[in-house]
């Protein structure tokens, strides 16, 4: 059945010209920047289809250059952790959103697939002069931060030596090897800023169906950030957030997710989103009322008070 799965998210790949599979090439060369553990083939790509071997070393995405596009978006705004980020209050402020055309999954409900169509190759030091003096935080989000982590960790890294008091956000399916989350976790403190986590799905196997690939490390990295949450009290350094996709994150499934948050710490804010239809899930209903309410209680059986309801325009 897995292997079926699978097919069908290659098909979907192959589409905008991305690897099928994760590779795993007996003389290939290992990329341990994510959950994928890709062993790439000389001159082939990564899933995330931006990292390559070429000339026996894996290269792309550095600390000099990304696949990005990138906005001012005004404070207060629409963000995963506004209900708990201190950022709400800024305002004439702005959010330096840094959006990364690429990401290490590939959910069939994308809600930016349109990244896949687009590789705007973009300078860091064009990322860095977009910080001007209304710029109250910085948000790595896409796609995924993961295939560009050195950027934005050096991106960071470059703020604080301007002393800028500048909170710096991660915004990820959680993806990225656990020694770099704790990079981000150590740079997000310091900052004021959070590691946003979306928990796709609790079960691996409804992971892999979704999203093409496992959520082992997200897993891990939650766990990982919530044994920082105790450095800061406010803002929360962690925020996890679930799309209520209907008929697959159903009760069995929020219950699974209530109780692995619960065990690692019951005060995670945790934001569930109501779904739209896209990509390859456009023919799916938004979110009912009833599911939403169905997992705000559940959360609250397993003792987590810390939560929230987006996109309420869209619930049916």
């Amino acid at each position: 059945m897995e292997k079926d799965i699978l097919k069908i998210h290659g098909r979907t790949r192959k589409e905008f010209g991305l690897p099928p599979v994760a590779p795993d090439s007996s003389t290939g060369i290992e990329c341990s920047m994510c959950v994928n553990g890709c062993r790439i083939a000389e001159g082939e790509f990564g899933y995330c289809g931006v990292r390559q071997n070429t000339g026996s070393r894996i290269v792309g995405p550095d600390e000099n250059w990304v696949y990005a596009d990138w906005y001012h978006d005004p404070l207060p705004t629409n963000c995963v952790a506004d209900w708990v980020c201190s950022g709400s209050k800024d305002h004439g402020f702005t959010n330096l959103a840094i959006f990364y055309e690429a990401c290490t999954f590939n959910c069939l409900f994308c809600q930016n697939w349109h990244y896949r169509e687009r590789k705007t190759k973009t300078k860091a030091e064009d990322l860095l002069r977009a910080v001007d003096a209304t710029t109250g935080c910085v948000c790595f989000f896409g796609g995924d931060p993961t295939p560009f982590v050195r950027h934005s960790l050096k991106f960071a890294e470059q703020l604080r030596e301007r002393r800028r008091k500048l909170r710096i956000c991660w915004e990820t399916n959680g993806s990225i090897s656990p020694d770099l989350m704790e990079r981000c976790v150590d740079l997000a403190l310091v900052t004021d800023g959070c590691i946003k986590i979306d928990l796709k799905a609790r079960n691996e196997h409804l992971n892999i169906a979704l999203c093409g690939t496992s959520n082992a490390n997200t897993l891990l990295n939650i766990e990982l950030c919530a044994k920082s949450m105790t450095k800061r009290e406010k803002p929360p350094l962690l925020v996890v957030s679930t799309l209520l996709i209907p008929g697959y994150i159903d009760e069995t499934e929020i219950r699974s997710m209530a109780q692995f948050l619960s065990s690692v710490d019951p005060d995670i804010p945790w934001s569930f989103l109501g779904f739209y239809p896209h990509f390859r899930f456009n023919d799916m209903p938004c979110t009912a009322h009833q599911q939403a309410d169905m997992a705000l209680s559940i959360a609250n059986s397993y003792g987590i008070k810390n939560t929230h309801l987006g996109n309420l325009h869209l619930l049916q």
